[in-house]
């Protein structure tokens, strides 16, 4: 390809996110919604448009969004900015904050060795490893965020004991591999466990509105089967997708062991850090029956380890990568919540859903599903999206004649794995985006692909079982 082709190729590459805006913004505004919430579709549709072809990374799809949202009058500057003080937010930053001190004394390496020493004969061992331990510890979390703070550090110190670095293409496979693995065992955990995520005691009430009755064993009962299937494949569906390069680790176990006894017996600044970290996994845990706030214990956590000197001020520096996620998540969270809030979700929710209104109900169960996944396209929250939609789907489904513990387990479980649709479909994803192990393309590739394949196994393996214990 000529010189003058590749320059024109990203000439029209870049302009299209701008086209696509300007098509939309002038186009008619469907009755229902008001110019604001289309305009702000318009917007934001754009902003994601770019990241998906390529024209502009997150950060600066992102920016232009917000600024363009406020000179154009769409949104009130306050309800933009908003995004930089809302605490998940603030609790994704702190998270990564914290997971340096892990990394810089070293006791993310120690763990790393630990789980290398035990299941580290090949790279397929290491992520199962990811998926058995954030299935174990997934009730305990109702935030998928501060349990990817905990898996983060471990990850990264796995990837980066085994030689693969973010900036290295010929060796970062294995890290992107490991990343992703992360990333999907947050999504496919939550939907194991009731109290795994914050919105899945969301979707709960919302069904119940409906008559759908669920408790804490009823849904782990119902997800057992699906999810557990989809955990012990997922692992290797992801390994045949994205090689991760290195497959054969023979004597990574014997060196990981010699490794742990040349570190010798825990520093103090280890210790320390595991203590704080032990603190704030706990503090997580109990969050609710203690009444905490999941993110001022990130930033206490911060403090001590600040106070304490396993981190200094340089070491935090909000620079680079962090500052970059602070800014894109905050404005992009902005404009998603007022999507949700002008009214824009619900109504295109309710259109497309109430479409099927005449169709049987097999084939209205599959598809409001399947269109319910491919919203998650539109949100950066999984919570924004259950609060916005479940309920309509719900309804509709039910209208259609689909059995109402089908349709809302369907959409419950849904409400977890379509997580990795997107780098920002859920704001656990960020600390593992972050790492800059995988590239934008390779999120989306990957998380398509992944969502993929979960509905299915859900599809295939979930709804005879649902419709079985259901009876």
């Amino acid at each position: 390809m000529t010189q003058h082709a590749v320059g024109f190729r990203r000439y029209v590459t870049t302009t299209a996110p701008f086209a696509l805006a300007l098509a939309v913004w002038f186009a008619p505004v469907p009755a229902g919604l008001t110019h604001e919430a289309w305009h702000l579709f318009a917007i934001f549709a754009a902003a994601i448009f770019a990241v998906i072809i390529d024209a502009f990374p997150l950060l600066t799809a992102a920016l232009l969004a917000g600024s363009f949202a406020i000179l154009s009058g769409t949104l009130d500057p306050a309800k933009v900015f908003g995004g930089f003080g809302n605490a998940s937010v603030l609790l994704v930053i702190m998270a990564f904050l914290v997971a340096q001190a892990v990394v810089k004394c070293s006791l993310g390496r120690r763990i790393s060795l630990h789980v290398v020493s035990l299941f580290g004969k090949s790279t397929l061992g290491l992520a199962y490893s990811i998926f058995i331990t954030d299935a174990l510890i997934a009730p305990g979390f109702p935030s998928n965020t501060s349990r990817g703070g905990v898996l983060y550090p471990i990850i990264l110190s796995l990837a980066q004991s085994s030689g693969s670095e973010a900036g290295d293409e010929s060796r970062r496979r294995l890290g992107g591999y490991l990343m992703f693995c992360g990333m999907a065992s947050l999504s496919v955990s939550s939907a194991l466990w009731l109290t795994a995520t914050s919105a899945n005691p969301i979707g709960v009430s919302l069904a119940a509105e409906h008559g759908l009755k669920i408790n804490f064993g009823s849904w782990l009962l119902v997800a057992s089967v699906p999810t557990l299937v989809t955990i012990g494949l997922l692992p290797l569906f992801l390994y045949r997708l994205f090689p991760p390069g290195v497959t054969n680790t023979v004597d990574a176990p014997q060196a990981a062991r010699q490794a742990l006894q040349a570190m010798g017996s825990l520093s103090r600044d280890e210790k320390i850090t595991a203590l704080v970290f032990g603190l704030m996994v706990t503090g997580w845990v109990f969050a609710g029956p203690l009444n905490l706030n999941s993110t001022a214990v990130a930033i206490a956590g911060l403090g001590i380890l600040l106070a304490t000197r396993v981190l200094t001020l340089d070491d935090i520096n909000l620079q680079g990568t962090t500052l970059a996620t602070f800014l894109w998540l905050a404005v992009l969270f902005a404009l998603s919540g007022q999507l949700n809030e002008l009214g824009f979700m619900g109504y295109v929710g309710e259109r497309l859903a109430t479409m099927l209104g005449n169709v049987s109900w097999p084939v209205a169960y599959v598809a409001l599903l399947l269109i319910y996944i491919i919203m998650h396209y539109m949100f950066v929250s999984q919570s924004a999206q259950v609060l916005a939609l479940l309920g309509v789907f719900l309804d509709v489904g039910i209208k259609t004649g689909v059995p109402v513990y089908l349709m809302g387990f369907a959409l419950l479980f849904a409400s977890s794995y379509f997580s990795t649709l997107t780098p920002q479909g859920g704001s656990q994803n960020v600390i593992f985006v972050a790492s800059n192990y995988l590239t934008q393309r390779e999120l989306y590739r990957l998380g398509l692909l992944t969502t993929v394949f979960c509905a299915l196994l859900f599809l295939l393996v979930g709804t005879p079982w649902i419709l079985w214990v259901g009876q």
